[in-house]
C-alpha cells in the first residue's frame, strides 16, 4: 500500500533523533513525504545511518550535529530545515536526558527545561501559521508533582515536568502566531536507553511498571503515536495526548 504523502514539502526537526523513539518517528514522517532534520550531539555514524535508511526508501533527510542547549546548535537545526526543505513546519521536541553522571548536577534542568523553551522560541520566530510543535515526555515526569517515581529517575522527571510547565507558558504566544502545540506523554518505553539505564540501577524498574500499566509500548509503537499527531489541526493548543498506562496514574490521583 502506498504511503500517503500528506507531509510533502514539509520541513521537520526531530531533536535527539539518531536513535530510539526520535529516529523511529523521523522515519515515519519521512515516509509521508516530509524533509526531516536528524539531530544528534556526538554519534555521527548513527545519525548518518538513519539518513541513509530514509533516503534508500525515497525519503529526504539531513543529519545535523547540534547541541540543543546552545544557541549555535538550535540555529544549526533551524537553518538546516530552512536551507534544505524550504522552511520549518513541525518541531518535535524529543531530545531529553539528565541521567548522565559527567555533565553536572544542573544538566537535567538545562536540557529538559531551558533548552526546550529556547528551541521553541527560536523555532516560533520562523514558523508560519499552521505550523506545529510537539513536546515528548513521560508519565513519570508529567505526573511527578502528584505521583512519586523511582528515585533514580526523579531528577529527570522533575526537570522534564519543569520543561512542560515552562513550554505551556508560551501557549499565548503560539496561539497569536497560529502555531499548534501538543504534549505527548507515555509510560516507560521498552528498549530505550532510559529504560535500560533505569533497569541497570533498579532491576525491578521495567517489570514493576509493566505490571502496573498492563503492558509497555515499544519504541516503534510510541513513534507511531507521535507521528500520528503531526499534521492534525483538530487539537487544541496545549492538548495532552496520553499513550499507554495513564489510567494507573489517574487512579493514584483519584485516591490521594
Amino acid at each position: 500500500m502506498t504511503q500517503t504523502q500528506d507531509l510533502e514539502n514539509t520541513g521537520i526537526i526531530v531533536t535527539g533523533s539518531s536513535r530510539g523513539v526520535g529516529a523511529a518517528t523521523a522515519q515515519l514522517l519521512a515516509q509521508r513525504g516530509a524533509g526531516v532534520v536528524i539531530n544528534y550531539r556526538q554519534k555521527a555514524p548513527r545519525a548518518n545511518k538513519i539518513v541513509k535508511q530514509i533516503e534508500e526508501t525515497g525519503g529526504k533527510a539531513v543529519a545535523v550535529a547540534a547541541d540543543i542547549t546552545t544557541d549555535e546548535g538550535r540555529k544549526a537545526m533551524i537553518d538546516a530545515a530552512t536551507d534544505n526543505f524550504g522552511g520549518l513546519k513541525v518541531l518535535i521536541l524529543n531530545a531529553s536526558g539528565g541521567m548522565e553522571s559527567d555533565l553536572g548536577s544542573d544538566y537535567a534542568m538545562q536540557l529538559n527545561r531551558d533548552a526546550q523553551v529556547s528551541m521553541l522560541k527560536a523555532a516560533a520566530e520562523v514558523m508560519e501559521p499552521g505550523s506545529q510543535i510537539v513536546f515528548v515526555t513521560s508519565h513519570q515526569a508529567h505526573f511527578i508533582d502528584d505521583v512519586p517515581t523511582m528515585p533514580e529517575y526523579e531528577p529527570v522527571a522533575k526537570s522534564k515536568r519543569a520543561g512542560e510547565v515552562a513550554l505551556r507558558e508560551h501557549i499565548p504566544l503560539l496561539k497569536e502566531k497560529g502555531i499548534g502545540f501538543v504534549v505527548v506523554t507515555a509510560d516507560m518505553i521498552e528498549g530505550t536507553i532510559t529504560a535500560t539505564l533505569l533497569n541497570r540501577l533498579n532491576p525491578d524498574a521495567i517489570e514493576s511498571r509493566r505490571q502496573a500499566a498492563g503492558r509497555l509500548y515499544t519504541v516503534e509503537e510510541f513513534a507511531e503515536e507521535i507521528a500520528a499527531l503531526v499534521g492534525r489541526d483538530d487539537l487544541a493548543v496545549g492538548h495532552t495526548e496520553y499513550v499507554g498506562g495513564a489510567n494507573d496514574y489517574f487512579e493514584q490521583l483519584k485516591n490521594k
